[in-house]
């Protein structure tokens, strides 16, 4: 959810890169990165950006300044939270956290959170679709939306339990309180804490590594499978799509480069790319 604050969506969220890595940065740190539908738009943008260039091979979302995201901009006063209806429909209009989320959900590349500064609201539950999140030492969550008289967005009440389980999601969620860095560590919403000054060149880190020496296609192949498989109600429908993949995989140019470059002690160089070579492993396009 967010308000409709007047500004360029561009300057919102900025783009930049560092070798092979986009690093998608919330900018509006005068008010502490808070969550507008201009943000909305800019980031699904982005994410469509990052998937369609070849030359990205992991995304790094992180904040400028020193909150990571306030949550939704409150700018609106107590008509915050009061939506049009949607035009099409006439019904509920889809929250903006929540398409957010789903987009982050269906990238194509690793995403790695470097949460440098408080994270409420929309600002913690847009994070969960991300493979990796990395927290400053100092960073506070809060899942607020019952002090706020909502309730939980950004498709958070599916992927919070999946990350943290459900009774740390329940006492989370209901209570709305903030939560320290060091909770958030035991209980598994982060990976690692680390310095603020040290949380984007750690998460870049971590990126490279996720990337070096991998083929791009079964990168994105292998997130796509683990995420979805969290839904499956049985491991033969994993079974079934794994058995796809590696029967698509396997006749790939990218299997035989693996294969000889480990026999030639070489390092790879993997043909296949994603923007044209992407199976449909689960009948969805």
């Amino acid at each position: 959810m967010s308000s409709d604050t007047e500004a360029n969506a561009d300057d919102q969220v900025l783009l930049e890169r560092d070798g092979a890595v986009a690093i998608v940065r919330l900018h509006r740190p005068d008010r502490l990165n808070a969550f507008t539908t201009a943000m909305c738009e800019r980031l699904i943008a982005v994410f469509d950006e990052t998937d369609a260039d070849d030359s990205v091979r992991a995304v790094v979302l992180t904040g400028t300044g020193r909150a990571f995201c306030a949550g939704a901009d409150l700018g609106g006063g107590g008509e915050t939270f009061v939506l049009d209806d949607d035009p099409d429909t006439g019904g509920a209009p889809a929250d903006t956290g929540g398409r957010v989320a789903l987009r982050i959900y269906r990238s194509h590349k690793p995403v790695i959170v470097a949460i440098n500064g408080p994270a409420a609201g929309v600002g913690v539950t847009m994070t969960l679709p991300a493979d990796i999140r990395i927290a400053s030492d100092t960073a506070k969550f809060g899942f607020v939306f019952t002090r706020r008289g909502i309730v939980p967005e950004a498709c958070s009440t599916w992927f919070l339990p999946r990350v943290v389980g459900v009774s740390t999601a329940l006492e989370w969620t209901l209570s709305g309180r903030m939560v320290p860095a060091s909770e958030a560590l035991e209980r598994g919403l982060v990976r690692e804490l680390v310095p603020a000054d040290r949380v984007l060149d750690r998460a870049l880190e971590l990126a490279r590594e996720m990337t070096t020496g991998t083929a791009p296609v079964s990168v994105a192949l292998t997130r796509q499978l683990i995420w979805r498989m969290l839904g499956a109600d049985d491991p033969r429908i994993a079974h079934r799509a794994e058995s796809l993949a590696i029967y698509l995989r396997g006749a790939s140019g990218d299997a035989r480069e693996g294969v000889e470059s480990f026999l030639a002690k070489r390092v790879p160089e993997f043909p296949d790319r994603v923007s044209d070579g992407l199976p449909d492993l689960f009948g969805t396009r």
